[in-house]
């Protein structure tokens, strides 16, 4: 129940209070890895959820992507540390073949189960969608369940729920060289799956979910174009606006975003045309102007790429991204 309310308590401060023109004055509080070894060279794709227990984090790691051996692992941070990297999840078939698992996503139900969405398939254009739940805190995970024919739930990006309690899983697809976006929505209890195209002249993958109060929302998608896309809907993802340009020059990675409790927005992403070597936290009180608030990574060459973001609710923030494909790092904020 706290967490339902804390949910709800949320959204009324959107209705209140639709954003904050005030531009915040981050402070990095820690900044650090998930760990420091591991039982595999390669890892990527991170994900984070708030807990009773702490953050968890979660991501997929193995010989290298693809491999038939890229497993999904979790880790918490209790007490200013985070545990060892603990299989979650695998692409066992049977006894003499497995495939690689992809890009997973954490989400809480309202009874407090965890809920690990993700891929599972040789490659991105070929795989499908799976999730586990944990009553632990990730300490065990029932069976996989796959989800519905043509679903493939959150792609990359976090679930996030709506102000009538659904749920909103960005997802898209790859098929044939094309990359299209679109909006998967469940009871919070994932029964039910229906979904909505969001289109557009880009090509678009890898949405994430900003709130502008009542049912106003508006999504940010990665692109083949050189920039950041965005639409919006005035009905919770009902319907969408059409893809159009953010005016925020990218490098064509994933990104993650996310809407304080006051309405100000962040967004992690690569800020640069080429490369991965640049990672930002950028802000804004409209989701259309945006700036510059913390450069977490800028070396002439290396991988700092497909951030997670999100808000506990202490209100500090919390990041995380691919570090060189060797580890998952760590950044807590204060706002």
């Amino acid at each position: 129940m706290h967490y339902l309310f804390s949910t709800f308590f949320t959204f009324w401060m959107l209705f209140i209070f639709p954003f904050s023109k005030e531009k915040p004055n981050p402070e990095i509080l820690f900044s650090g890895f998930v760990y420091e070894s591991a039982p595999f060279p390669s890892c990527h794709a991170s994900t984070l959820l708030e807990t009773p227990e702490g953050i968890m984090a979660a991501w997929f790691g193995g010989t290298y992507e693809r491999h038939p051996d890229v497993n999904i692992y979790t880790s918490l941070r209790k007490n200013g540390s985070w545990t060892s990297p603990a299989e979650a999840a695998d692409g066992i078939e049977n006894k003499d073949f497995r495939n690689p698992t992809w890009n997973p996503v954490l989400h809480q139900k309202n009874d407090g189960k965890i809920v690990l969405f993700y891929k599972e398939g040789p490659n991105p254009r070929e795989w499908w969608g799976l999730y586990k739940e944990s009553n632990d805190v990730g300490k065990t995970w029932s069976k996989a369940v796959q989800t519905p024919p043509g679903f493939l739930g959150p792609v990359k990006n976090k679930t996030v729920i709506l102000s009538d309690g659904n749920l909103l899983h960005p997802s898209s697809f790859e098929t044939n060289g094309i990359w299209t976006t679109h909006m998967e929505f469940t009871d919070p209890e994932l029964k039910s799956w229906k979904k909505v195209e969001v289109l557009g002249p880009f090509q678009a993958i890898q949405p994430t979910i900003l709130f502008h109060g009542g049912e106003k929302l508006q999504v940010l998608t990665r692109t083949q174009e050189g920039v950041i896309a965005t639409a919006w809907s005035e009905n919770n993802g009902k319907s969408w606006t059409q893809l159009e340009s953010s005016g925020l020059v990218h490098n064509g990675s994933g990104i993650d975003a996310v809407t304080l409790k006051n309405g100000y927005h962040l967004l992690v992403c690569n800020p640069i045309p080429k490369g991965r070597n640049k990672l930002s936290l950028l802000g804004s009180s409209d989701g259309k102007n945006w700036e510059e608030l913390i450069v977490l990574e800028n070396e002439k060459e290396g991988e700092f790429s497909y951030p997670a973001i999100i808000q506990a609710e202490d209100g500090t923030v919390h990041i995380s991204y691919t570090f060189q494909r060797e580890k998952i790092k760590y950044v807590h904020v204060k706002i």
